[in-house]
């Protein structure tokens, strides 16, 4: 051991070691308990970022964490890696796009194994390769036999900058989840997989992952998904006969419905324009142009409409009621038509305000169905049933139900269920992507590819120009084939798949990874899987998370799982953002780095003053890291100058974990001395603290020994517990709080006695095993000296410390006691004392009675085992 710490020759010594050994690669046992910790897997774009760092330093520290408590951890890694960026390579740079993917993932291979992170490398999955994409097509083709894939002629998002079609996730906000450019509409033929066959399973298995998934990300889904319950209603029309079908959460209150709204592109329109006034038709063509611009589905839009002067007849009691086109109801939500409710419905009583329509109170709360007054707004509740026919008098609930039952039984209506959720379309207008197997036959229509000729594979060397048709439809060699049938000439699809498909399943695969036959093998699969653990950014709360369960539920179709859901707890980690600085008169960006500005800073670590290298006040901001901003910081670069140990240290003490976490280099530089000050006491000690003495040996302690046998123990404990309920930042200060502890022992290893000796062998080998899912390098290399061989933590069987009760009591506990809220003396008592006993001590001290004799105790507050307050007056 050398005497200083010297990190980069450490950390290259251990990766060596843990490479050559296979030291993380598991396979199936029936020794250990079995746990799959997985973070979500990057794009290879050819650079890590922090935000990287941070997400693989948790999952790092699980993985570990799990290794020192018994369990068999299956820790793999793959690429996400079809998809729009290595297109724009080769349209930017004239490179190919499998060499610019395959070239990136060398490299970030490269930086993920010099952070030291402990993968089971030879599970990794390349989605781009055929070995991976194969299975993309089978499960395309299982899920054709199974009526889940369909085409269809749509109305589709379009992002006109990637000249790529999104699905209604990829579009959320009417803005491309890739390059944030505005999405429109555009008419396309597409393949879709039928994801609303599972929506009520979507919704209902929830209740089997809740308890390990973030609430928010629970409501995102819940929200996303969408399920309401209530009634389908018919109203016909007047002039023509046509039904509008409306869908209703509350068909209590149709007595107070003073119109049908419907979509600018509902049939009825089409159908009666020759009934349509110039203006009608002018007002709707305006509402549907505006609805091609880019909205945010959370953000109230303005409401807007028009009277198309035609008439809908209610069901339940022939009322005519106006036909109004709004700009609120969408075509494809629900049916395209909703009945307004003003007096019972907020966005009903917004619009019909503003269009001075009619409003009808038909429910109110119990006691109230006297009251006329004027509706000021609107109530939504449920209530009792006024002004509605057979029905007043009756519950919001009994009339909804009798309601409902009653359009059924009357031919105007049923019972329903809707969602939010639409089915996935999965076409994409690229060549870097998994090919769809599916073949066009002009005799035998759509057929997919025979099981035994897949892969469909992507063919080399085709021009790539960004336009909006498919590269591979330019490709004849590609397109032209045989029909599987009849044999005869047919067309081959040319879209590709969404790459979502690929992150739908890829963990599986990390389960049997050279599986020729199917994707894996459900026997291995079932040994590994669910995921115990998986962690990742909280963009994906909706779109990869219902996806990846929807996937789920179709392979337990199949008869590959036979679990419901694919991932046990769930983790979303906060972004890592930077500090950007301002001229304050030119609004310039100045580098983010401290070395060209002067950055004072308060006790935690934040900003308080910026001033540039002249002495002028800067301006400062938080910004989410990126090149472009000034504020990226290269994980390499912090690697070579302080280590990998201390830039993964940093990211998991910062802050809490599913919050942000502000990068200041200062941060970093305080874990490094922390690692060197731990090094300097086991180089120190490390004569004495080897294999030989043990604490059955000792049969009493010193007071100094015993205390850091009892912090020894209580940081165990506080860190088993905070690793256990996935916090970082937390035990790392309990780690540092123990290296302070040791230091405060005064003594030294020449002279120690051989309770001390037990006592600071016992803190640091805890210490060092503790350390081991923050900062692994350090940790073996520390291990080894008291180990006594160079073999590793995990070759030698090593465990995460076990907790003793016992060892970690205190023989006495300290008390503040306050008289009236300010603290006038302290008293020792055994932890086991009652609050009377703690309440006598404090009375009873000489310090105390100077601010209570002669005055009169009003009341006596006791924190048990922390603090005693005495209220006196007089």
């Amino acid at each position: 051991m050398d005497e200083k710490y010297f990190a980069k020759k450490i950390e290259a010594k251990w990766q060596k070691k843990w490479a050559e050994s296979g030291a993380f690669e598991v396979e199936i046992s029936d020794e250990k308990p079995k746990f799959f910790q997985l973070e979500m897997l990057p794009y290879p774009s050819g650079n890590l970022h922090m935000g990287h760092v941070r997400n693989y330093a948790v999952g790092d520290a699980v993985a570990w964490y799990k290794r020192l408590k018994g369990f068999n951890v299956l820790h793999p890694i793959g690429w996400d890696s079809f998809g729009q960026p290595a297109e724009d390579a080769a349209v930017k740079r004239g490179v190919n796009p499998r060499d610019w993917t395959e070239d990136n993932i060398r490299a970030m291979r490269g930086q993920l194994e010099r952070l030291g992170l402990s993968y089971d490398w030879q599970r990794q999955m390349y989605a781009h390769r055929k070995e991976y994409y194969k299975f993309d097509q089978w499960f395309f083709i299982k899920m054709f036999e199974m009526g889940l894939a369909y085409k269809k002629m749509t109305q589709v998002n379009w992002c006109e900058n990637d000249k790529a079609t999104l699905s209604n996730e990829q579009a959320s906000g009417g803005i491309c989840w890739r390059c944030g450019e505005p999405v429109t509409k555009k008419d396309l033929e597409q393949w879709f997989f039928r994801t609303t066959a599972y929506a009520d399973q979507l919704i209902d298995d929830m209740e089997k992952i809740e308890s390990g998934w973030p609430s928010h990300v629970i409501k995102r889904q819940r929200d996303w998904i969408g399920r309401s319950t209530g009634a389908y209603v018919d109203f016909s029309v007047k002039e023509s006969g046509e039904v509008i079908r409306v869908f209703t959460t509350r068909i209590d209150t149709i007595y107070g419905a003073n119109a049908v709204v419907v979509a600018a592109e509902h049939p009825v329109i089409e159908q009666n324009a020759d009934r349509l006034s110039s203006e009608v038709i002018t007002k709707v063509n305006e509402i549907k142009a505006e609805k091609l611009k880019p909205t945010d589905h959370e953000e109230e839009i303005e409401k807007d409409g028009i009277d198309t002067g035609l008439k809908a007849v209610n069901p339940f009691n022939g009322e005519e009621l106006p036909v109004w086109v709004g700009n609120y109801v969408m075509m494809d939500y629900g049916t395209g038509a909703v009945m307004s409710v003003p007096a019972h419905d907020e966005r009903d009583f917004e619009f019909a305000t503003k269009f001075g329509m009619p409003i009808k109170r038909v429910v109110t709360s119990p006691g109230q169905e006297a009251i006329a007054d004027e509706i000021v707004a609107a109530f939504t509740d449920y209530g009792l049933m006024v002004n509605s026919g057979e029905w007043s008098g009756k519950t919001s609930e009994e009339g909804k139900a009798e309601m409902a039952d009653y359009a059924k039984a009357n031919g105007f209506g049923e019972p329903a269920t809707t969602f939010r959720l639409r089915d996935w379309g999965v076409s994409r207008q690229r060549y870097w992507g998994a090919p769809i197997p599916m073949i066009y036959c002009p005799d035998c229509g759509t057929v997919p590819v025979k099981y035994d000729e897949l892969p469909v594979e992507l063919p080399d060397n085709i021009a790539i120009t960004g336009t909006g048709e498919s590269p591979l439809a330019k490709v004849p060699e590609f397109y032209e084939t045989t029909c599987p049938s009849c044999d005869g000439p047919a067309r081959r699809e040319t879209d590709t798949m969404d790459t979502f498909v690929d992150s739908s399943w890829y963990f599986f695969r990390y389960t049997d990874n050279d599986n020729e036959v199917l994707p894996f093998d459900p026997d291995t699969a079932a040994y590994w899987t669910p995921v115990d653990q998986y962690i990742g950014g909280d963009d994906h709360a909706v779109m990869h998370l219902i996806y990846t369960r929807f996937w789920n539920k179709v392979m337990r179709d199949i008869g590959l799982v036979k679990f419901d859901e694919p991932i046990k707890r769930l983790l979303t980690q906060g972004m890592v953002v930077g500090e950007t600085f301002y001229d304050d008169a030119t609004g310039k960006k100045i580098y983010h780095a401290p070395d060209t500005v002067a950055v004072e800073r308060d006790e935690k670590g934040k900003i308080t003053s910026v001033k540039a290298a002249d002495g002028k006040e800067l301006k400062f901001a938080i910004e989410r890291m990126s090149k472009s901003k000034g504020n990226g910081v290269d994980p390499d670069e912090m690697v070579d100058v302080y280590g990998a140990d201390a830039a993964r240290l940093f990211v998991l003490f910062a802050a809490p974990v599913d919050n942000e976490l502000v990068w200041h280099e200062a941060g970093i530089e305080g874990a490094v001395r922390f690692l060197q000050r731990v090094w300097r006491f086991v180089y120190k000690w490390k004569d004495v603290i080897g294999l030989g003495t043990n604490t059955d040996e000792v049969t009493s302690f010193s007071a100094s020994a015993k205390k850091l046998r009892q912090k020894t123990h209580q940081t165990i404990r506080r860190i088993d517990q905070s690793l256990d309920t996935l916090q970082f930042n937390t035990p790392v200060a309990a780690l540092m709080e123990l290296a302070n502890d040791l230091y405060d022992l005064k003594a030294e290893p020449e002279t120690a006695s051989p309770d001390e000796v037990v006592a600071v062998r016992e803190a640091l080998t805890s210490l060092i095993l503790m350390m081991t899912p923050f900062t692994p390098h350090v940790a073996e290399e520390m291990f080894a000296v008291v180990i006594g061989n160079d073999n590793g933590i995990l070759a030698n069987d090593a465990r995460f410390p076990v907790y003793d009760e016992a060892s970690a009591k205190a023989d006495e506990i300290e008390i503040a006691v306050q008289v009236n809220g300010k603290l006038r003396s302290r008293v020792f008592a055994s932890p086991d004392a009652d609050n009377s006993e703690i309440e006598r001590m404090a009375k009873d001290d000489v310090k105390v009675r100077e601010h209570t004799d002669g005055k009169e105790v009003v009341k006596v507050i006791v924190v048990p085992g922390r603090l005693v307050n005495i209220v006196v007056k007089g």
